[in-house]
This record gives structure tokens, C-alpha cells and sequence, in this order.
């Protein structure tokens, strides 16, 4: 009675499509300019606010990135580029440390490392026809 008449079958909670490394970049750039901001003010309602902002969206590209990790990225993409299991840790201990500091140098390396997964994502063949906002052509 209470067995699913009908299985779905997808290998992506949304078939494929809808990622985009797009998103984590925007919040670590977020999270840069909120770092900025802190150093440029010496109002310190201000500062407290660029803190939390920053803190935010720096658990935000911890969220997209481990999105892309679980749902975009599969076993074959890590066959076909070594590390890439790292690139994701540091990248999303990278987030974790931009929590910790309002280090314009933290978020720099946050921004380089999301930068670095999304080269891998739009050489991947997946990346085809997915994503909102692919690489320009230069």
C-alpha cells in the first residue's frame, strides 16, 4: 500500500542543467568586497555588518560548492583530473577560513580556488549545455 507504484531514475536532483559554478564565485566575490569595505570603514556599525555579510556568503560557497560536488560532479570527472577531490577540500576549507578573518589575502585564495573548479566544470562535457553563465569566449 504504501510502496511507490513508479520509480524515478536521475542521476542529479534536477536532470542536469541547473549547476553552475557561477554561484559560488558571486558569493567569494561577496565575501571579498565585504572584506574591503571592512578595512576601508572605521565606523564600526559598519565593520559588524561587513563581518556578518562576509560570514554568510562565505557559507554560501561552502553550500555551491558542495552542491556542484554531490550533485554535478561524478566518479569519471575525478578519473580525468587528478586532485580535483582536493581542489573541493581546500576550496571549501578556504570558505571556512574566510569565515574566521576579515583577510582580503583569505578571500583572495577563496576567489582562485572556486576559480580553479570552474575550469574543471566547463571542460567537462556535462558542462555542455549546462550552466547559466559559461566562460566568454576570448
Amino acid at each position: 500500500m504504501f510502496r511507490p507504484w513508479r520509480t524515478a531514475h536521475a542521476h542529479c536532483d534536477l536532470m542536469c542543467g541547473v549547476y553552475d559554478p557561477a554561484q559560488a564565485r558571486i558569493e567569494a566575490e561577496s565575501v571579498f568586497k565585504a572584506c574591503q569595505k571592512y578595512h576601508d570603514s572605521d565606523d564600526d556599525i559598519f565593520r559588524q555588518r561587513c563581518v556578518g555579510i562576509k560570514e554568510e556568503r562565505a557559507e554560501l560557497v561552502k553550500h555551491h560548492l558542495w552542491v556542484l560536488w554531490t550533485d554535478f560532479f561524478k566518479p569519471h570527472h575525478a578519473d580525468m583530473t587528478p586532485g580535483l577531490h582536493g581542489l573541493f577540500w581546500q576550496a571549501t576549507k578556504a570558505a571556512g577560513d574566510a569565515k574566521k578573518t576579515m583577510s582580503i589575502e583569505a578571500a583572495e585564495r577563496l576567489i582562485d580556488l572556486v576559480e580553479q573548479i570552474a575550469v574543471v566544470f566547463w571542460n567537462t562535457d556535462e558542462a555542455k549545455g549546462a550552466g547559466l553563465y559559461p566562460p566568454s569566449e576570448r
